[in-house]
């Protein structure tokens, strides 16, 4: 297990450095070429209740994908991290307006509060699709997180709640797709990784 953790810290720099290095215009550019692919999906175009992450500086940008989604008249979820913890609940989102009203928290992501009393995805009919943020993913839907358990946790939930588990799609840039990805038995597997380029030929 030490091991493993090693492992997967000196990944995580690796890739870190990676993405360091990419461009606003590169990271654009593909951005726009995964949102092209998510967009024409069936497991996309066939889901009502879809969670997204609000995107920070080195992660496929979502902005289009979340105006997608309003515009279909789907139902927008967003995660809200319990911090010091490994929790995370997935908050309807009432409009895309609502976005900029939202608090910041520490990692400079916006989140719902607490206490503003706003649907829980799991309470109220589960998910069809969970859009899923990560540092490094391999061919073999193996992904490597920011190392908090946020999504790790959020599924093993979904296991047990909902008789039918969301699929995930994860949103890598190339740079992101690895040989390998060292896990753990507590690491899920995501159904489908959408990158810019053609995944086989990687």
């Amino acid at each position: 297990m030490a091991s493993i953790q090693a492992a997967k810290r000196a990944l995580r720099a690796q890739l870190k450095e990676r993405l360091a290095v990419l461009s606003d215009i590169e990271k654009l550019q593909q951005s726009q070429a995964v949102t092209r692919k998510l967009l024409s999906h069936h497991r996309y175009q066939t889901a009502q209740r879809i969670a997204v992450f609000l995107s920070m500086s080195d992660e496929v940008q979502t902005g289009d994908i979340i105006r997608d989604i309003f515009h279909q008249g789907k139902l927008c979820f967003i995660p809200r991290y319990q911090p010091r913890s490994t929790r995370m609940d997935m908050m309807r989102l009432s409009s895309l307006e609502e976005i900029n009203l939202l608090p910041v928290t520490t990692w400079n992501i916006r989140q719902p509060e607490e206490e503003d009393g706003r649907e829980e995805a799991l309470a109220t009919g589960g998910l069809d699709l969970v859009l899923v943020p990560g540092l490094g993913f391999d061919k073999d839907g193996h992904r490597l997180g920011r190392g908090k358990g946020y999504y790790d946790t959020f599924l093993e939930r979904c296991r047990h709640h909902l008789s039918v588990k969301p699929y995930t799609i994860a949103l890598a840039f190339q740079e992101q797709i690895c040989d390998s990805i060292p896990v753990t038995e507590n690491d899920f597997e995501i159904d489908e990784i959408i990158c810019a380029g053609n995944l086989e030929t990687l």
